[in-house]
């Protein structure tokens, strides 16, 4: 019957179908009225959405990120020194003071007024009396072509301090100009950064990037992860590479072992870390020695476990208890002695090699389990970490290098174009590189670079205050 029929032409069953879609209705409308009047004079939606979580992570720095420590004192040499008075007496009593030494205080300040550095040249300028051909004097520093409308150039400093902010520090480029004139002077356009960075790319930066990629095979142990990218609004990939020496980004449309392998070569002699991405697992790579990142295989089985009762539980309960020992027995290994760290393993691996024998679950989700980790198995995917000395049994080293990108992605709305997209990952790999290596700061690492003989100067025209 036609939805516009009278009521009084419908049947029963119509009627009742009607009546429970407008309370399904009434009900929608009264959780969207609810929903507005919360957020009734507010400028934006609230930041907490539904019940708060019953146990919380408490505030402060977490596990992971150092140790703690006090405040250092400066590494700077003070530019002025205060002698603080004596007391004359004890303020609790009034009492003789004993002189027992003296302890130091600082405070670091920024000045009211900076100031950028302006180097100016009186640069001659003459004619030839034979040929008439006009001649420009040099100086150090001033570069051949700075004349015209690139006379006036931001230095290598400047734009290390601008690509520092918005390759590791991850504040948009559009911001980076306004946060160098408030606290330098000096002015530049948002234009002006990104097509600096375009050309940087093309020669120092881009060679030094390169040279990253090409030292990454030689490392023992490589760590590896994904996210995703958009280019010019197409859907990409962000891959991260790391090792104790080196980060490496690199943005693709496509995440394949054609595009691993333009990082990891397919003769690659040390220990992939990754997660059960197809990508890590194909055909021309099975030559690689893997570690399967533990901590997704344990997610991956929690999410099989909780969705069974019975019996169905048991074969992913066994292999969580597992894979949790043998993580217990990589953190306890410092206190082990060599014999009983082997003993551990070979009593784990053979538990763990019954556990995943070939063989037929009722459960197709337990089969797909054991198909899966025994296949990995059965390639000394699963304990590796624990025969092979330097290598973690997760891939989290990875996940933390992705976590400036994704700040990035947040912030920026990711790349206008591929170019754009090779120059975040070069930058960023030099930047997160510069800081595992030890350097002071990421500007004088980039400042470095640029003032290298491979780095021409960027004729990017500045005002200063």
């Amino acid at each position: 019957m036609s939805p516009e029929a009278p009521l009084n032409e419908r049947s029963r069953e119509e009627l009742i179908a009607l009546i429970l879609e407008q309370q399904r209705l009434i009900a929608e409308l009264r959780a969207e009225i609810e929903q507005l009047k919360r957020w009734q004079g507010r400028q934006a939606a609230p930041f907490s959405k539904g019940q708060p979580k019953a146990n919380p992570k408490r505030p402060g720095r977490k596990p992971g990120q150092g140790p703690y420590l006090r405040r250092a004192a400066p590494l700077q040499p003070p530019t002025q020194v205060v002698e603080a008075e004596v007391p004359e007496c004890c303020p609790a009593c009034g009492g003789f003071l004993d002189w027992i030494g003296e302890e130091g205080a600082t405070t670091t300040e920024l000045p009211l007024r900076p100031q950028p550095v302006v180097t100016a040249w009186r640069v001659p300028l003459c004619r030839c009396r034979k040929c008439g051909k006009q001649v420009r004097g040099t100086a150090s520093g001033l570069a051949p072509d700075q004349t015209g409308a690139t006379a006036h150039r931001v230095g290598p400093g400047a734009m290390a301090a601008a690509h520092a902010l918005h390759y590791s520090i991850g504040v948009p480029v559009r911001k980076v100009p306004a946060i160098l004139q408030e606290l330098t002077g000096i002015s530049l356009t948002q234009s002006a950064v990104t097509q600096d960075a375009l050309r940087r790319l093309k020669r120092g930066v881009g060679a030094a990037y390169q040279a990253l990629r090409q030292a990454l095979p030689q490392a023992p142990v490589v760590y590896t992860d994904d996210t995703g990218w958009r280019v010019g609004g197409q859907a990409a990939f962000l891959m991260g590479f790391d090792t104790d020496r080196a980060t490496v980004y690199q943005i693709r449309p496509r995440h394949r072992n054609e595009e691993v392998r333009e990082v990891i070569p397919a003769d690659y002699g040390g220990v992939l870390v990754s997660d059960r991405g197809k990508s890590y697992d194909a055909d021309v790579l099975k030559s690689i020695s893997k570690q399967k990142c533990l901590a997704h295989l344990l997610r991956n089985i929690s999410d099989v476990v909780k969705t069974k009762q019975g019996r169905a539980c048991e074969f992913g309960a066994r292999l969580q208890i597992l894979l949790r020992e043998g993580l217990a027995l990589w953190h306890a290994r410092r206190d082990l002695t060599p014999e009983q760290f082997q003993a551990g393993y070979r009593e784990l691996e053979e538990v763990l090699t019954y556990q995943l024998r070939p063989r037929v679950l009722r459960d197709a989700d337990n089969q797909r389990l054991l198909n899966c980790l025994g296949t990995q198995h059965d390639c000394g995917n699963l304990l590796r970490f624990l025969t092979t000395q330097g290598v973690e049994p997760t891939n989290n080293r990875a996940e933390r290098i992705l976590r400036p990108a994704v700040i990035a992605r947040k912030v920026s709305h990711c790349s206008k174009t591929q170019t754009g997209a090779n120059a975040f990952a070069a930058f960023a790999s030099l930047a997160q590189t510069a800081l595992k290596n030890g350097s002071a700061s990421v500007t004088s690492a980039f400042h470095s670079l640029f003032s290298s003989p491979l780095s021409d100067a960027s004729p990017v025209v500045a005002n200063s205050r």
